[in-house]
């Protein structure tokens, strides 16, 4: 599958998610990956702020893309949130 993400990705009110857009199966997926899932397995410090937070989530992209195609190949709900355990493989 070809999958990438949109430029654009924003912080929640809560600060708990980074909340963006993957294009998936030629159309666009809401998703989400949890501050959580970030300090766990992409370097992002405890209690990031908004940079460090997008940064890790820019600087794992490929593996971001790749835990949204597992979820819509699998055909789960949309939007697609991703957790910490999403990534423990």
């Amino acid at each position: 599958m070809d999958s990438t993400l949109a430029a654009g990705a924003s912080i929640s009110p809560d600060k708990r998610l980074v909340i963006f857009f993957a294009y998936a199966r030629g159309r666009a997926v809401q998703c989400s990956i949890t501050r959580d899932a970030l300090e766990e397995h992409f370097w992002a410090p405890i209690g990031a702020d908004d940079a460090h937070l997008l940064k890790a989530y820019m600087d794992g992209h490929k593996r971001i893309v790749a835990a949204v195609e597992r979820k819509v190949l699998r055909g789960l709900d949309e939007p697609i949130k991703l957790h910490a355990a999403d990534f423990s493989h």
